[in-house]
């Protein structure tokens, strides 16, 4: 019984490890700069104005309706349940294809897998519960660092992008084609987004819908000045190889920015990673060559809280620093 219980005990204190390096990743994976709230505020103010038609139908329904007339009836009627838009919204900017509802499935067999395993190796069902918890919410992690390393590359080629279209526009190409030239000129996620506009186009659908879904799929500040540019001077005129010449400006001169931003938070990062990681580093350096002097940490009740606080002090560090070096650009 004795050992029985210390077996729980040590389980316990793994999965506490477990999770909290777990956790430690995800928040330490530190973005060096955040999207400008109230230039994408005020961008999207300036959209809703140009797109503004009680006639017009959503851009969302629209392509929603779209993407459910390719289904079964058995996935449509998955695929219509509650909180699947927008989870099928998440996988189309993560550039994956997989159904939404094939994602919940995956996420809940993992978490209930883990969940039966942890109980039949500890018999400790608040442990069990959280390696449950924690595997559920995998499937949805990884989507979200597809999304965000998808924007990243993007965001990366679109001032290439845009020279291509300045270009074509300028040697007497019409807009609707200069998006076909990027999409076969280029490569990755800006290729493939600007050949689905190009293909909008084609098939009847009016300018600012193509644009508005292109935005709809790729949520980018730095898009959204593009869609803005070319939206407005749809509608008042203009010279629009001139003013893709200096939004290109534009976004070069702060991805320059970005970089050297990032070079002089380097040390800031690192020093997170240290500092997060030196205190698993030591208890299972000092559990492994002195393990008596762990011994009342370990199985005594008190020592037991002390981890706890631990813990939880350490998840509130990992915020704060991730908030500290989250710059805004």
């Amino acid at each position: 019984m004795k050992f029985q219980l210390e077996s729980a005990e040590l389980m316990v204190i793994l999965v506490m490890v477990f999770v909290s390096v777990f956790l430690l990743l995800a928040s330490l994976s530190i973005p060096v700069f955040g999207e400008q709230r109230r230039v994408k505020r005020r961008l999207q103010q300036r959209i809703n104005g140009i797109t503004a038609d009680n006639d017009q139908p959503a851009i969302s329904t629209l392509l929603r309706a779209r993407y459910l007339k390719k289904l079964n009836p058995l996935e449509r009627q998955l695929e219509s349940m509650p909180g699947m838009a927008g989870l099928a919204r998440l996988i189309e900017q993560a550039g994956s294809q997989v159904l939404a509802y094939k994602v919940v499935l995956l996420s809940l067999v993992l978490g209930l897998a883990s969940f039966v395993l942890v109980l039949l190796l500890s018999l400790h069902v608040l442990a069990a519960l959280v390696v449950g918890l924690v595997m559920i919410s995998v499937p949805f992690l990884r989507l979200l660092y597809l999304r965000n390393k998808r924007l990243l590359e993007f965001e990366a080629q679109l001032p290439e992008a845009i020279d291509i279209i300045k270009r074509a526009l300028l040697t007497g190409h019409p807009f609707s084609e200069s998006l076909n030239l990027v999409a076969e000129g280029l490569e990755g996620p800006v290729s493939h987004e600007f050949g689905i506009t190009y293909s909008d186009l084609s098939y009847g659908s009016d300018l600012r819908r193509a644009m508005l879904g292109l935005l709809e799929r790729v949520p980018s500040v730095t898009l959204m000045a593009f869609v803005t540019a070319v939206l407005v001077q749809k509608e008042t005129g203009g010279n629009l190889a001139e003013i893709l010449e200096n939004i290109g400006t534009v976004i070069r001169g702060r991805f320059r920015f970005q970089r050297r931003v990032k070079t002089l938070s380097a040390e800031g990062r690192l020093s997170a990673w240290i500092l997060m990681l030196v205190p698993f580093g030591l208890f299972v350096l000092i559990y492994i060559t002195t393990p008596g002097y762990m011994e009342e940490l370990v199985r005594s009740a008190r020592g037991h809280q002390l981890i706890m606080i631990s813990f939880a002090l350490m998840l509130l560090g990992a915020y704060w620093i991730r908030r500290l070096l989250r710059i805004e650009v």
